[in-house]
C-alpha cells in the first residue's frame, strides 16, 4: 500500500526548529523524525512513501535526493565522478516528493496527493507522530469492517481530535475539545480512495469537514491503539523523544 505522510506545514509551536528547518527534519537520534515514522511502516513491508510538502520543501527534497552520501560514508573520484557508498544504509524505498503548497491545509495536502494514489486504499499519517503501533493489524482491522476510513486512536492529554466512540464505531470526530473519554486522533490512517470526494479543496482542513462527516455517514473506524504515540509538538516533546533514543528505550525503535 502507499504511504502518504504530510510533511507540510509550518510547526511554529517548534519555531527553535523550525525557523530553520522543516518540522518532519527535526532530529531524533540523529535521523529526521520523518524517517522514524518511515522506518515503521518499512518494518511491515510499506515501502512506497508520498510526503505532501509545503514548507521549506526543498530541504526535505534535498534530503532524499542526497540519501545515500548522507547516510553512508563514500568515496567519490573527483576526476571521474564516481560514487562508492560504505556503511550504507540498506533501504529499498520508494519516495516521492510532492510539493502541495505553502498555504494548504492538511485536507488540501491528501487531496493533491490523489493522481498518484489512484482507486487504491491507503496509508495515511502526520509526520510528526512516533508509535509502536501494529501496521498488519491496523490494515487487518480496516479491511475487516469495510468502511471508508480507520483511524487510530491514542491515549495522551486533551490537545488533539477527540474521538467519541461506541465499540469500534467513531460517532463524532471533533477537534481539540477537552478529552472526555481519554481517546484521541494519533493519525495513522487507513483510507479508501473514495475519501477523495469528502475533500473540496487546498483550504479543507482534514480534521474538520471530511472526516467529521465520514464519521457522520458512519464510515469512520478506530483502531484502538493502547500502545505508545507521542507527536513532537514543541522542544520538550523532542526532548523526551530523544532521550528515549539516548538510552535505548524508544517504543517505535522495532
Amino acid at each position: 500500500m502507499k504511504v502518504i505522510i504530510l510533511a507540510g506545514g509550518l510547526g511554529t509551536r517548534l519555531s527553535e526548529y523550525t525557523q530553520s528547518i522543516p518540522k518532519p527534519m527535526v532530529t531524533i537520534g540523529g535521523k529526521p523524525i520523518i524517517w522514524h515514522i518511515m522506518k515503521t511502516y518499512a518494518n511491515y513491508g510499506h515501502t512506497d512513501f508520498h510526503l505532501a510538502l509545503g514548507y521549506k520543501a526543498e530541504l526535505i527534497k534535498d534530503y532524499f535526493l542526497n540519501y545515500r552520501s548522507l547516510n553512508s560514508d563514500f568515496t567519490i573520484d573527483l576526476d571521474t565522478g564516481n560514487f562508492t557508498a560504505h556503511q550504507n544504509d540498506n533501504v529499498d524505498w520508494k519516495v516521492t516528493l510532492v510539493d502541495t503548497g505553502l498555504d494548504s491545509m492538511t485536507g488540501g495536502r491528501v487531496k493533491r496527493m490523489k493522481s498518484f494514489i489512484g482507486n487504491e486504499t491507503f496509508l495515511l499519517t502526520y509526520g510528526d507522530g512516533l508509535a509502536d503501533i501494529d501496521i498488519a493489524a491496523l490494515v487487518d482491522f480496516h479491511y475487516s469492517h469495510g468502511k471508508m476510513v480507520t483511524v487510530s486512536a491514542v491515549h495522551p492529554g486533551a490537545r488533539f481530535g477527540e474521538l467519541d466512540m461506541s465499540g469500534n464505531v467513531v460517532t463524532s470526530f471533533k477537534e481539540k475539545p477537552q478529552t472526555t473519554q481519554g481517546w484521541i486522533n494519533g493519525g495513522y490512517f487507513v483510507v479508501n480512495s473514495e475519501f477523495f470526494n469528502l475533500i473540496k479543496g487546498d483550504h479543507t482542513i482534514l480534521e474538520k469537514d471530511p472526516l467529521e462527516r465520514a464519521a457522520d455517514m458512519g464510515e469512520l473506524m478506530a483502531y484502538q491503539h493502547n500502545g505508545f504515540w507521542q507527536c513532537m509538538d514543541t522542544k520538550r516533546d523532542r526532548d523526551s523523544l530523544e532521550e528515549l533514543w539516548k538510552i535505548d528505550k524508544a517504543p517505535w525503535r522495532l
